[in-house]
């Protein structure tokens, strides 16, 4: 009861500074993220250090894996989203329809993939919109576009590559994933598959989209955006952090190095198809594969096959595909997820050759 009153009484103090002092409260939060960040590596060696357990052990090793990884995605994690959860308060789903509508195909194609990246809508809750889309009488394929880049690139997925495996890995899946949501969306949107929506979503009113009359939001509170958008997606995400990270740190203590580059080495052909076929009917988020991704790489895993691995997982969700098929005809349920996972099978195979 008391520690509830002193976290109530805490955060309504922080509310309240973030809104007397919003520049001033920014910059603290800077400066107290990153001196805690650079702290993470001594302060997981030390509690191994601690604990009863021979640390030159596949257990102390899977240990010192999760004990560091934990605290380290969940900082980044929290990040980025408090980051994005100020950004999206610019983007509300009726300002991203009526950028879109009107939009000629292949330009607003790369518009609807940039703003999947900047708009905070997961497989799922993307899917309604994806339809408020078609009643606004944004084109098909562009709807795709946007469809598939929202889940596969948000802020979760980019704060946790840049984080872990560095700029260059985080900036190469973002050119790919934008790469893929165009080409894929313009594919669709060629093949004219319109007569393959469900009749209730073609029969549909058509409504004119606009950008609505938003209120100016003072930057405290943007800042109140940030701390809800941390509220609701890491309070939502967390325990697949927990579960990533841990099958990670199993694969990383105790899966031998010859194994996994035997099953999902660059000499095994097939590894980038098997790595698709499974990761599809698969149901996580980046912040749940990611950590194991990283646990297969440092094992052995190619590069192509670990990001065909990830993306075929994100891209292309069971609970998306389930929720999809209310709208869309099976035909063109096929068809998205054939385009998507050639896109995705060219990518692996691209850098299993080059890297």
């Amino acid at each position: 009861m008391v520690r509830k009153i002193i976290m109530n009484k805490l955060t309504l103090n922080i509310s309240e500074f973030s809104n007397t002092k919003p520049r001033l409260f920014l910059t603290l939060a800077v400066i107290v993220w990153f001196a805690l960040y650079k702290m993470l590596i001594p302060i997981s060696e030390a509690i191994v250090g601690w604990l009863p357990v021979d640390q030159s052990s596949h257990f102390g090793d899977a240990l010192r894996f999760f004990l560091y990884d934990t605290p380290k995605v969940l900082m980044l994690l929290t990040g980025v989203v408090f980051t994005m959860g100020i950004i999206n308060s610019y983007f509300t789903p009726e300002r991203t329809r009526a950028m879109l509508a009107g939009k000629m195909e292949g330009t607003a194609n790369i518009m609807a993939a940039g703003l999947g990246v900047l708009t905070p809508f997961c497989s799922c809750s993307a899917v309604p919109l994806f339809i408020g889309f078609v009643q606004a009488g944004v084109p098909l394929g562009v709807t795709f576009s946007f469809l598939i880049s929202a889940p596969m690139i948000n802020e979760v997925a980019l704060a946790l590559l840049f984080g872990m495996f560095g700029w260059k890995i985080g900036a190469l899946y973002l050119i790919l994933g934008l790469t893929i949501a165009i080409i894929a969306g313009w594919v669709i949107g060629k093949l004219k598959m319109e007569n393959h929506l469900e009749d209730w979503v073609r029969d549909m009113p058509r409504i004119q989209a606009v950008a609505g009359e938003e209120g100016i939001i003072s930057l405290g509170g943007r800042i109140q955006g940030g701390f809800n958008a941390v509220r609701e997606i890491v309070g939502r995400v967390w325990i697949y952090i927990l579960v990533g990270i841990a099958i990670g740190a199993a694969i990383h203590g105790y899966v031998p190095e010859e194994f996994m580059a035997s099953f999902m080495g660059k000499q095994a052909f097939w590894s980038v198809p098997l790595s698709v076929l499974i990761g599809i009917p698969m149901y996580s988020n980046a912040a749940g594969v990611i950590p194991i991704v990283q646990a297969l790489l440092t094992k052995g895993a190619a590069l192509g096959t670990a990001l065909a691995f990830m993306m075929s997982v994100i891209a292309l969700s069971l609970p998306e595909i389930v929720i999809l098929r209310k709208a869309l005809k099976m035909r063109l349920i096929i068809t998205f997820i054939s385009v998507v996972a050639a896109g995705i099978l060219l990518v692996g195979f691209i850098f299993n050759i080059v890297l």
